[in-house]
Parts: structure tokens; sequence; C-alpha cells
């Protein structure tokens, strides 16, 4: 969690199980006290904005890593907590998530890509490799084929789709309606973090550390408990929209790739047989066959490019889900030769 927390939130959050208490000013504590990684929070002007980052140090060769929309760099606590000992590794928060400034504009595609490259300069570095988890594969993708002397190796994270298809994205549009949080889900941390298992990790996936920063960082208290979550609004309708313009250009591309995808897309243990059942219709009528197209375009465009399939991981929770083996597979890609 970011050191500056405790500026602009007047309660102390609870670990799971525990009560939210409303605290006065002097009482509050900086989350940076509940955050257990070995990573530096700080923020860098660039491109007109001031962006939040996570920079775990180390001496090896920098990797840099971007999120998806309407996620944080804490995703990725539990990851680089497992590399950090062979890379330097930094995560940031795009431009309206996490602790990052949100202006009212602007969200295009040439935008994100310019604070990716702005901030690469600010931190002095000259190439790097880049993971992108779900989104976070097009900027990566984008700035791969402009500048592709400061790219080494790109990591697709559940990021290997063009999410600009006209069919997928008004099938995952219309889901994401039933996956949002309800108002009941947002009355508490704990509601918040039981929607969140709920929605996109299932009821296998252990509740990690990484994952309490994360949904710490997305989530901003009221005096009376109750949640909201970043990015607001207005922030993801300007995304979503830069998305539907922003087809994926794999031809560009000159850096060796791993591209890793699961199944399912979203658990389907749900509590709610109805919701349950038309979860795994999303995964049989659109996803399947959108994954599938997916990957056999890779292997058309993106020469040399290495696919993997890990199965029973969610697109939310491959990230957390057997994290010593994933950091086993990425940090073995990035140091071949």
């Amino acid at each position: 969690m970011r050191i500056a927390w405790c500026l602009i939130v007047a309660v102390t959050l609870s670990a799971p199980g525990e009560r939210e208490t409303t605290m006065g000013a002097l009482a509050q504590r900086s989350v940076a006290s509940s955050d257990p990684f070995s990573h530096r929070s700080a923020f860098a002007r660039v491109n007109g904005v001031r962006l939040n980052y996570l920079d775990w140090g180390g001496a090896g060769p920098p990797v840099v890593m971007i999120h998806g929309i309407g996620d944080d760099p804490h995703v990725f606590d539990d990851l680089a907590s497992r590399i950090r000992d062979r890379f330097r590794i930094v995560a940031y928060a795009r431009r309206g998530h996490g602790q990052s400034d949100s202006p009212s504009g602007p969200y295009d595609a040439a935008t994100l890509v310019e604070d990716l490259r702005q901030l690469m300069d600010h931190l002095k570095i000259s190439r790097a490799s880049l993971v992108g988890w779900s989104l976070g594969g097009n900027e990566m993708s984008d700035f791969a084929g402009r500048y592709p002397d400061r790219v080494d190796k790109l990591v697709y994270l559940e990021s290997g789709y063009d999410w600009s298809d006209a069919s997928f994205a008004k099938a995952f549009t219309n889901m994401l309606g039933v996956t949002s949080p309800t108002p009941a889900d947002l009355r508490s941390l704990d509601t918040v973090r039981n929607w969140f298992r709920r929605s996109w990790l299932g009821t296998r996936t252990p509740w990690s550390p990484g994952l309490e920063a994360y949904v710490r960082d997305f989530s901003r208290v009221a005096a009376d408990g109750s949640i909201t979550i970043v990015p607001n609004d207005k922030v993801i309708e300007a995304i979503v929209a830069t998305v539907h313009v922003w087809p994926r250009d794999y031809l560009k591309i000159k850096a060796p790739a791993l591209l890793l995808y699961t199944a399912p897309f979203f658990p389907s243990d749900q509590p709610d047989p109805t919701m349950a059942q038309t979860l795994r219709d999303f995964e049989r009528e659109v996803m399947v066959p959108f994954r599938q197209a997916s990957m056999d375009r890779v292997r058309r465009e993106l020469k040399g490019a290495r696919i993997e399939q890990l199965p029973n991981r969610t697109h939310m929770s491959i990230g957390v889900e057997q994290p010593d083996a994933l950091a086993k597979l990425i940090g073995e890609f990035l140091r071949a030769g």
C-alpha cells in the first residue's frame, strides 16, 4: 500500500474478520504498516500527471509491470516479491487508477503509452522487459511496436487478447454488468473482499498479502466504513471507449514474447446457481472460441512467441494462484538467452 494513504483516509483498515473503526485525524495510520512487501512507493510527474509506482529495487535487468483496467500495481505484489532477487521490478498505477492522479482526460492510447515512456525515462530505465496483465497488454504491445529498442522481452499475463473485437466487447461488457459490485458489496472492506473473491477469484484461491494490499489500494473508505472503488465511473468509461478503438498490432513487435492464458475467465463456483450457470455459459459460448482465436492469431502474427495455458485459474487469479510456479515460469523466460 502506498505510504500517503493516511493523508486521505480517516479510518483504520481492518484485516479480514476484524471490525473497521472510524478514527480521528490524529489516530490515522499509514497503510504501509499493513503492507508486508519490500518495495518503495513513490510518485513521478510525467506527461502532465503524477503517477504512483512501486519499486522493489534489485540490481538485475529492469522489469516494468502494467496492470489491467480497474486494478492497481499491488496486484503484482505476490509475483514481484518472488522474482525481485533476480530483477529490478517496477509496477505503476495507470492514470486514473490506484494512487495516481485522475484527470478528466485524456485517456487515449497514445497518452497511456506516452505515460509509460516518460515513466521509464524518469526512472532512467533505457530498456526493460514488460509484463502486462489484462489491459496492460495494450500499452505493452503498443510500446513494443513504437520503441523496439527499449524492450527486451514481453510477458502477456492473461493479456493476449484483442479487447477491441466488437463481438467480444459486447458480450464482455454485459458480463461486467453481471459481476459488478452492488451497494451491499460496498458496505465495508470485508464485503468488498467477499465480492472480489466471489466475482473474480473463486473460493479455491487463498487470500494472500498481495490481494489484501491490492484491495486496500483501490478502496476509499468513508467515515461509516462504506467503500468507494477507484477508478471512478468517468475514468472507466473513458478507458473502455479507448479500448474499443485500440486494436492489437502484433506484427510490429520484435521482442521475444511469453503469453500465458488461463481457463475459466470467471470463477463458476458461485453460491447463486443462476449466476454460476451464467458464468459457465459465458465461458463456453464466448471465452472458449475467443481464447482459441486469440492464440491462433498470436501464432500467425507474433513470430516465435511461446504460449502456455495454465488451467484452473481465472483471469484475476493467474497472478496469485500458485505464485511460486508462476514466478519460476516467468523468471526462467526472462533470464533465458
